[in-house]
């Protein structure tokens, strides 16, 4: 890493990543299930929440890159085609199967330590959780109508205690989540849901680090060692490693972006070749889940927008409004809009509309034009 470092304008750095995103064309994937699995595969997973005052942000972060998106391509890619699975990344996200030895390590490691969470859970409801599983085929937690019924410990807990028992076995990799309506989930035995004669080999903690920097490499263009290992800090130093050898290669370019002197980042030669897009008044109302949203010093760094969430602040307090949505023109971030959708009247609410970088009359009228495609799409949700 004794290279010196290539300097280049935020408006790069953030072309780089537009196109690492996918955001900077109309439409990039195509249509159908094909389209939502290489839009999972190039962001590398793609983040699942609970929030529905408009449309769920798994949906909303796919329907971003992908005009003509359907719910069902999704579930058919999870359900039937199964090249698609959920597990933890930085938080609940579809990852595409053909990275799931990747996640076995972890899955391996609450086998042999459970965190304190699951603490309470025994190693005999495991094992009567996978006969019941293996006598009576995939289960969701409402299937469930046997369980003594306890106090919740925690806000988001339930009182079953079933459901502690197939979270635990959720991560420990022994079921996978076969299909999901809504928030609710279906578990099955995860061997019976791939139809696995023998397991995948997990991967290697080698394997393991090139494929954190990989991801980074092709979702976001440029790379920082926070961008690489978000919320993942134990995987810094192998990861540091990875970097040094592959600049000494000559395969990584170290780069000092403006404005960030002091925070090393680095990209790859093809990507530094590469043309910024045309402006074309394209426009993205954005989840805040959103990859291009949901690290917020890197987005702030080269969008110059300091994205704040919001929905757990007192409402008296709120700058944006409750689930504010970020409004893309090309590369610029012009607006924050708090959007709610009513479902039984028919319309999609604007609660709040902030102007942060007020774009000319056409960018306007192009987004009122996205604005109504993204309310017919909330109130198709429920179809």
């Amino acid at each position: 890493m004794s290279r010196k470092p290539l300097v280049i304008t935020t408006a790069q750095a953030r072309a780089i990543w537009m196109r690492a995103q996918r955001l900077d064309e109309a439409q990039p994937f195509g249509a159908g299930p094909a389209a939502a699995q290489a839009a999972i595969e190039q962001l590398g997973y793609v983040q699942i929440d609970t929030i529905n005052v408009i449309e769920r942000c798994h949906h909303h972060i796919l329907f971003s890159r992908i005009p003509g998106y359907r719910r069902a391509d999704l579930a058919a890619l999870q359900s039937a085609e199964k090249s698609i699975f959920e597990y933890w990344t930085h938080a609940l996200s579809y990852v595409p199967t053909s990275d799931l030895n990747l996640f076995m390590p972890a899955m391996r490691a609450y086998r042999d330590q459970p965190s304190a969470w699951f603490g309470s859970v025994t190693k005999a409801e495991v094992s009567a959780m996978v006969k019941r599983l293996k006598a009576d085929g995939p289960l969701s937690i409402r299937d469930i109508d046997d369980d003594e019924l306890v106090d919740k410990t925690h806000p988001w807990a339930s009182r079953k205690p079933s459901k502690r028992v197939l979270q635990l076995m959720f991560y420990q990799g022994l079921v996978a989540i076969s299909a999901r309506e809504g928030m609710v989930k279906t578990y099955d035995l995860i061997e019976r849901h791939f139809g696995w004669d023998k397991a995948p080999r997990p991967a290697t903690e080698r394997q393991v680090t090139a494929y954190l920097l990989e991801r980074a490499l092709r979702s976001q263009g440029v790379v920082s060692m926070d961008s690489i290992c978000h919320l993942n800090a134990p995987a810094k130093k192998a990861v540091a490693e990875l970097i040094a050898a592959r600049v000494k290669a000559r395969k990584l370019v170290p780069v000092t972006i403006e404005g960030a002197e002091k925070v090393p980042h680095w990209t790859t030669p093809a990507a530094l070749d590469q043309t910024a897009a045309t402006p074309a008044n394209r426009v993205h109302i954005l989840s805040p889940f959103d990859p291009l949203i949901i690290q917020r010093k890197r987005l702030k760094l080269m969008f110059g927008y300091d994205h704040i969430f919001e929905a757990y602040v007192p409402a008296a307090k709120r700058r944006y409004g409750y689930f504010a949505l970020p409004v893309l023109v090309d590369d610029r971030v012009v607006a924050a809009a708090d959007l709610k959708t009513d479902r039984q009247a028919g319309k999609l609410l604007v609660q709040k509309w902030i102007w942060l970088d007020e774009p000319g009359a056409e960018a306007k009228a192009a987004i009122d034009v996205e604005l109504g495609r993204f309310e017919r799409f909330q109130l198709q949700a429920e179809a």
